[in-house]
């Protein structure tokens, strides 16, 4: 699926945030709890991560040009990082609402109308969220991932905002509602690091999984009967698309014709293999009986 096609689950989650950040403050607004109050900031957060989102799904479908012959794929991890860094933001201002709440208890009001309302935008979100995550692995969007795993957070938050209320409402603890305030914040810090995490090995151009790896090694395993060979095998995972290079030692008498119809059938066999996903892939040729042929086994050429 073009990254185009991708645009309408993003606009999906600009809707759910959009809904949810309205439905959060009329709840905060009646019930006056600070927990309510730092799930809305959450959305608010949720909205601006979408928007981000977007534009970098858009860059990422441009075609390569000139400087950038390789696609723009990469621009997703940008996306990535800056949800997993806005996560981490939402969870500080979360804690910054609450340690107040917790030195001064505030009394709640109208909670079960705050606590139908926060339902309703806990359910508008873990909808989305699980169409975002089915797609973007789907897709190999992390985006999508990401904006997903984003929601889902916000849902996680949601649900210990409303245990932290009825707990208020069943023992008359005022001071539980900032307590599971921050206690929520800080675990959905573990969420913003993974996402940043997962960026940076995605910027550090890291090698396809091994599961991956071994749809790769099957096709090999074709070819040992006639005599060719591979080598400096070299992979990275860049957005949607993943790209896949690497050394095919063949039988010298070979012509070049011959050598190259093979090298195209191996090619097509690779991206058959991932036929679910963009995949690009390299072949450079190689006598096997030529001991130079082994001298550029790894990506620093050896010195002859």
């Amino acid at each position: 699926m073009a990254s185009s096609s991708l645009r309408k689950f993003v606009y999906l989650s600009i809707v759910a945030a959009l809904l949810t950040i309205s439905i959060k403050l009329i709840a905060y607004l009646l019930t006056n709890s600070v927990g309510l109050l730092s799930d809305a900031l959450e959305s608010c957060v949720n909205l601006i991560a979408a928007v981000v989102a977007l534009i970098m799904i858009r860059l990422a479908e441009k075609p390569p040009d000139e400087q950038h012959g390789f696609g723009h794929n990469k621009a997703e991890y940008f996306s990535s990082a800056i949800e997993g860094g806005l996560i981490v933001l939402a969870a500080v201002s979360i804690i910054w609402s609450a340690i107040p709440r917790v030195i001064h208890p505030k009394p709640l009001e109208n909670v079960g109308a705050g606590l139908l309302l926060a339902v309703g935008a806990s359910l508008i979100n873990l909808v989305v969220s699980i169409i975002l995550i089915k797609n973007g692995k789907k897709h190999n969007s992390i985006t999508l991932e990401a904006d997903g795993r984003h929601l889902r957070t916000d849902v996680l938050t949601s649900a210990g905002v409303l245990i932290g209320i009825a707990l208020v409402k069943l023992t008359g603890w005022l001071i539980l509602d900032g307590i599971v305030a921050i206690g929520v914040a800080i675990n959905i810090i573990w969420t913003g690091y993974q996402l940043v995490r997962r960026s940076a090995l995605g910027l550090l151009d890291t090698s396809i999984s091994k599961d991956e790896m071994a749809k790769i090694n099957q096709v090999f395993e074709k070819y040992d009967r006639q005599n060719i060979e591979f080598h400096s095998l070299m992979t990275r995972q860049s957005g949607q698309r993943k790209f896949i290079m690497m050394h095919v030692l063949m039988p010298g008498k070979l012509s070049i014709h011959q050598g190259h119809a093979i090298a195209e059938k191996i090619e097509e066999d690779i991206r058959m293999a991932f036929a679910e996903s963009q995949t690009t892939v390299f072949t450079h040729l190689e006598p096997i009986e030529d001991p130079s042929s082994m001298l550029d086994i790894n990506i620093d050429r050896a010195n002859k």
